[in-house]
């Protein structure tokens, strides 16, 4: 399975240079996603990254400067708007169904209850059977669990067909990111078989 980290929302003084650490201890996909930052800050944000890295950032808004920074990929664009690996966001089982071959990627929320959205979890909205049932159809995207994931969540993704989780809290709300994140990552490949 995949582990994918998602953006603080807001500004981390301390974000590329965490960020930089987990690329370098192997992360390959992150979300950026700053739905208050203007294009320049996110244009800012980018610069302050070492450009070999830039390849794995996802943008979230502000699709314009994929090109300019040769970012890995799209989210929530039209599928048919750019040449790159557009990923989307998922609510709920009609709407997966008809995005697995439409997308690269679909990061499903909310799976479990959200460590960075109190109050935010799962609504019933993706009945076990009927998520199991869709993970086990033919796609072309991979489909991401999203929401409240943590360590003790993987079997659970894994056993439902996820590709992969993706996190938030688990790494930007630890008291030591980058050791959340390592601490992650073992527990993932602990899982993969």
């Amino acid at each position: 399975m995949k582990l994918i980290v998602l953006s603080p929302e807001s500004a981390d003084p301390h974000e590329h240079s965490v960020l930089v650490q987990l690329f370098a201890a192997g992360l390959t996909s992150y979300h950026l996603r700053k739905p208050q930052s203007s294009r320049d800050e996110i244009a800012t944000w980018l610069r302050a990254l070492p450009l070999e890295f830039h390849a794995r950032i996802v943008l979230h808004s502000h699709h314009g400067l994929a090109g300019e920074f040769k970012v890995g990929g799209i989210h929530n664009a039209d599928p048919s708007s750019s040449p790159l690996p557009r990923s989307r966001a998922i609510h709920d089982p009609v709407t997966l169904r008809a995005s697995l071959d439409g997308y690269d990627r679909l990061l499903v929320s909310p799976i479990f209850p959200s460590f960075s959205k109190p109050g935010h979890g799962p609504s019933g909205r993706f009945p076990e059977t009927e998520l199991r049932a869709i993970l086990t159809l033919p796609r072309r995207a991979e489909v991401i669990a999203l929401g409240g994931v943590d360590a003790s969540h993987f079997p659970v993704c894994r056993d439902l067909g996820f590709d992969g989780v993706a996190v938030l809290g688990a790494v930007w709300r630890a008291a030591d990111p980058r050791r959340a994140f390592h601490e992650l990552q073992n527990a993932l490949h602990a899982h993969a078989t």
